[in-house]
């Protein structure tokens, strides 16, 4: 009887005290601000092809989008980039249920209305992964992108076109090109967007592009899909059925370093099941031009039970860009933890590799 007490005494203590840790857990959440609040703010959105290829999972990504649709006032965004793999499987008709049970055309589909969250109230700019060609893994350049992700689908992003190059077929697409802003603060900015695996062509495009006297004192962010492996190193070669593809390594030679205004590269691509270090990257070097250039990789596909988990906990980064110019505060957010009191304490991953800031050199 003594021996039965004590252990009910002892449940009661230990319920008490996960009562009151999950209490304090959820009084210490701060939901996202800026640090400042003549701060600008850049959403970044990792590869959201896991999201997509199950049903069950599609409601995630909607969460994701509606919540930067909502938080365009708050954290002031200007910007929101994809780092690609919009889908898992570009024209697959009959998946087998296990690697995902939507075709390709479904996938398209949640991805272009998650999307659409944010037509008409904020720009974005997606890339073009490995997933979105072929039929499950660029068999073949051919992608379904221009036709989701058409030119008038968002009208704030079609009014920051400037350039765009040629698919592998020789036509105009989205896949390959530039879109300039202006930032609160007066900095000049073009995102350079380049096809996954750009062909040399492509290469030779953007850096003659970013090179035209229109663009010398603009700060240009390079968004592609494979560039960086988690140890931070550029990616050499991978084993992809197309042959006049470059990565990482060849990309930094033969674009990034010769250049004289990259300062920031976004790409995604890499996972590791449940590993959040194995999503991520960062580095810096030094361009042709003197200037540092920031590179980072962010990704999070298999966090949420790996491959066939929920596709990613459904966590972001946002970048505020401070009023000084070029100090940028990076922090990792999920709106998926946040939205109950219950998991809203697992809202943020603060470890160096996740909130740290960085500095852009100076405006010419």
């Amino acid at each position: 009887m003594k021996k039965q007490l004590l252990c009910q005494r002892l449940f009661l203590v230990f319920l008490c005290f996960s009562l009151l840790t999950a209490h304090a857990q959820q009084e210490t959440y701060t939901p996202p601000k800026l640090s400042n609040p003549d701060s600008w703010s850049m959403v970044l959105i990792p590869d959201v092809q896991s999201y997509v290829k199950f049903e069950r999972n599609q409601g995630i990504l909607e969460l994701m989008t509606g919540w930067v649709s909502e938080q365009i006032d708050p954290l002031n965004i200007q910007m929101v980039l994809c780092m690609g793999d919009l889908v898992e499987h570009n024209d697959w008709l009959n998946p087998n249920g296990t690697q995902a049970n939507q075709p390709g055309k479904q996938q398209w589909e949640a991805t272009a209305r998650a999307f659409g969250r944010m037509d008409g109230k904020v720009p974005y700019v997606a890339a073009t992964g490995n997933h979105d060609y072929g039929v499950k893994n660029i068999e073949y350049r051919r992608t379904n992108y221009n036709q989701y992700f058409p030119v008038d689908k968002n009208p704030l992003s079609q009014k920051l076109l400037r350039e765009v190059s040629i698919d592998a077929e020789g036509y105009p697409t989205l896949t390959n090109a530039t879109y300039e802003f202006t930032s609160p603060h007066g900095r000049k900015f073009l995102v350079l967007l380049i096809e996954f695996a750009p062909r040399d062509t492509i290469l030779n495009w953007a850096l003659q592009t970013i090179n035209d006297e229109k663009y010398t004192d603009h700060t240009v962010i390079l968004l592609t899909h494979s560039y960086l492996n988690s140890d931070s190193e550029h990616i050499v070669k991978e084993g992809y059925p197309i042959t006049d593809g470059n990565y990482g390594a060849a990309i930094w030679e033969k674009l990034v370093k010769p250049s004289k205004n990259i300062q920031l590269v976004f790409s995604g691509h890499i996972g590791k099941p449940d590993d959040a270090l194995g999503h991520l990257g960062f580095r810096t070097d030094t361009n042709a031009g003197g200037k540092t250039v920031h590179q980072m990789v962010f990704n999070a596909q298999a966090l949420g039970g790996g491959w066939h988990g929920n596709g990613g906990d459904g966590w972001l980064r946002y970048l505020e860009f401070l009023p000084d110019g070029k100090t940028i505060s990076v922090k990792t957010f999920s709106p998926l933890f946040a939205i109950s009191p219950t998991t809203r304490h697992l809202a943020w991953r603060t470890e160096s590799h996740d909130e740290f800031t960085f500095v852009l050199g100076d405006m010419e």
